[in-house]
């Protein structure tokens, strides 16, 4: 469904968008539509949130919905050990809704595979600077995304200040 390669952390492509999270029948994924966000939530039917409706993308927790800040909870650094705790667990994107304002943390299914420290901080930074520049409707944009993952996949840099200008970069293309 998806090659490691197109990914960034928890980002996936699905077909002709991108997802968050493991986008399994029977589990909880958000997908990035032209719309807005939709919300899986197993078998039940999901609920779409129209970009317009989107006012803060506050970042991305793992493991635990309210962990401190900066923090990630001990049960998302489960999903890099071998067997059975691989791939299990969930994430959140937090947002603030607006009409009525709310915050919420809306849940992902966490994937089999490991999510790598850089492509964790790239992801931070992209959501980060969407927030800052009041655009998330561009995370529904399905050609930008792609060309936004290709960029930071190829411009690894570990270093605080190269995430931020990569990120900068990706944002201008």
């Amino acid at each position: 469904m998806s090659d490691d390669r197109a990914t960034l952390g928890p980002l996936t492509p699905l077909d002709d968008r991108w997802a968050m999270g493991n986008p399994r029948p029977d589990g909880s994924w958000l997908e990035f539509r032209t719309d807005g966000l939709y919300l899986h939530a197993g078998a039940a039917e999901g609920e779409l949130t129209p970009w317009p409706r989107i006012t803060d993308v506050n970042g991305l927790t793992l493991g635990s919905k309210n962990p401190f800040p900066g923090d990630y909870s001990p049960m998302a650094f489960l999903n890099a050990l071998p067997g059975p705790w691989k791939g299990h667990g969930h994430g959140y994107l937090h947002l603030t809704l607006r009409h009525p304002y709310e915050d919420i943390a809306a849940r992902f299914d966490l994937h089999p595979r490991l999510y790598g420290g850089t492509d964790l901080a790239l992801l931070q930074e992209l959501l980060a600077q969407i927030n800052t520049t009041r655009e998330p409707h561009r995370l529904g944009d399905t050609a930008w995304l792609t060309r936004a993952v290709t960029h930071l996949r190829e411009h690894r840099s570990i270093t605080t200040r190269g995430i931020q200008r990569a990120v900068t970069e990706a944002l201008a293309l």
